[in-house]
């Protein structure tokens, strides 16, 4: 027997849905959000890069975002691994320059969907990742307070991955129906002085149209930036 991870129930394991070392008892559950934050369907690699959203917080806003390690790496092979150890602060600084800049620096983000479509997860919902930094959202401060962040892998010139839409689509319907209230925005939205992402490469309208969202979530509108 084994228990499902979304809603306790025990089960033959013959009869489970497996992904990684958990067990579901449909694929429902499978594909929802559950009461701790994780998504079931997601590659589960926690950070410790994370803390607890002040009180009486839930998240209501989600901030996309590109990253490449090392920059443009992805183009001549997979190094989505890389991003993986960033955020779980093991990255080797020997293994390139660019690592040794970055050494020390404790970053994270809730999901990463790497170029492949591997949708990971880093941190709950229900916490608060440390990805927006000094940040503000229609006069808001303190973005990481109140946002979910998801990470393309990707340099914000390359066009993203058509598996990378549907899989942030797929991402996008599940958190909201978790959290109706979100609204979307880039990095670059919420950090115009310091960010670019998700770049002039992100299809604002084809992210719009494939998850159907209301002109209203998008309060910076549709025009690649």
């Amino acid at each position: 027997m084994v228990q499902c991870q979304h809603c306790k129930v025990h089960l033959p394991k013959a009869d489970a849905i497996a992904n990684e070392q958990r067990f579901y008892c449909s694929a429902e559950h499978l594909h929802s959000l559950d009461e701790q934050g994780w998504l079931g369907f997601a590659q589960w690699r926690e950070s410790p890069n994370q803390d607890a959203r002040p009180e009486n917080i839930e998240p209501d806003l989600l901030v996309i975002h590109h990253i490449s390690l090392p920059p443009g790496e992805f183009k001549a092979q997979d190094s989505s691994q890389y991003i993986i150890d960033f955020f779980q602060n093991r990255l080797d600084p020997n293994r390139h320059p660019y690592f040794a800049e970055i050494e020390g620096q404790k970053v994270s983000s809730h999901f990463l969907i790497t170029r492949s479509g591997r949708l990971i997860q880093f941190v709950s919902t229900k916490h608060k990742a440390w990805h927006a930094g000094l940040s503000s959202f229609l006069g808001r401060e303190k973005c990481n307070d109140f946002s979910i962040g998801i990470e393309l892998e990707g340099d914000g010139e390359t066009p993203f991955e058509e598996i990378q839409y549907k899989v942030l689509s797929e991402t996008v319907g599940k958190l909201s129906a978790t959290y109706p209230s979100l609204q979307f925005a880039g990095h670059s939205d919420i950090a115009p002085e310091r960010k670019t992402d998700p770049g002039i490469s992100f299809d604002w309208k084809r992210f719009q149209k494939e998850t159907g969202l209301s002109l209203d979530k998008l309060p910076f509108g549709l025009a690649s930036r």
